[in-house]
């Protein structure tokens, strides 16, 4: 081999070499440009108890609050928050609106195909609002099928619209709902007949309402029991690992306790399971 080809076939394996180590580069970086940024960008609902927006704009809910907590253990200050429906959070992050999700967004495979999820952080069934009575009887997503006049509301591309069109609820019949105050102004108003959310969550809204002429049905029957996780862009796997890293600490300390479980959350059920386990399940 001639001295020219040589170098130039050395040059072509540096550049192919320097190509696949870009990616690993920009992931191991990530977790220094929030350092010098000073916070990280996350994504949120405003569905207490697992986010919450107060009037003073301040965030917190069970979600934010760990994530708040593992940044700052990770030399990131604070998080920022932008208030998100369910079915644009992983678009978000995918176009790099967003850091992190942390918001309630269960895990399920074709979701850990698209994000890399940290361990699981908050556990929770799924619940029904329905007006005082329950005059349709409606306990399960499949009753909500079986009944050609009953309609439900749920969060745009949130685990409970996908339960109730696989349980074989007509599209008409799923209205999209923007967020729980306005789930439970259709449900006062008639223009659903349930509208479903975690079980935390709707109990959250009915305390609040302090409506008589309302009630809850949970858990529902038949539906998984989900567990969310903070979810990072595909390629960010190294600032999830040191996510984990500090999460598992909380975890064994009993701090992560202390953050959720005064919500309502267990810290048990969180531990008791995992990542690839979640990702796992059918």
């Amino acid at each position: 081999m001639k001295l020219r080809d040589w170098i130039s076939v050395a040059a072509g394996a540096t550049a192919l070499m320097a190509a696949a180590a870009t990616p690993a580069t920009a992931d191991e970086n990530k977790l220094e440009e929030l350092k010098a940024q000073g916070f990280a960008r996350i994504a949120i609902a405003n569905e207490p108890p697992f986010t919450a927006v107060g009037a003073d704009g301040k965030v917190s809910g069970a979600a934010p609050d760990v994530a708040r907590e593992v940044f700052k253990r990770l030399g990131v200050a604070d998080v920022v928050a932008s208030i998100s429906e369910y079915g644009a959070m992983i678009p978000g992050l995918q176009a790099g609106r967003h850091d992190a999700i942390t918001a309630g967004l269960f895990m399920k495979p074709e979701r850990c195909s698209a994000v890399a999820y940290s361990e699981p952080i908050l556990c929770d069934a799924e619940a029904f609002a329905l007006k005082k009575g329950n005059p349709l009887g409606l306990k399960s997503y499949k009753d909500i099928a079986d009944n050609p006049d009953a309609k439900i509301g749920a969060p745009g591309g949130g685990t409970e619209e996908k339960l109730a069109l696989e349980a074989g609820v007509p599209r008409d019949r799923v209205i999209v709902v923007p967020d729980g105050q306005s789930g439970l102004k259709m449900l006062q108003d008639g223009r659903i007949d349930v509208y479903s959310l975690p079980v935390l969550s709707i109990h959250s809204l009915i305390e609040k309402a302090n409506d008589p002429t309302l009630e809850v049905v949970a858990p529902v029957e038949g539906a998984p029991v989900y567990c969310d996780g903070a979810a990072f862009r595909k390629g960010d796997e190294s600032l999830r690992d040191a996510f984990d890293v500090e999460l598992a600490k909380m975890k064994e300390s009993g701090e992560f306790a202390k953050i959720i479980e005064p919500y309502g959350f267990s810290a048990k059920a969180a531990m008791s399971t995992s990542r690839e386990k979640l990702c796992a399940a059918k």
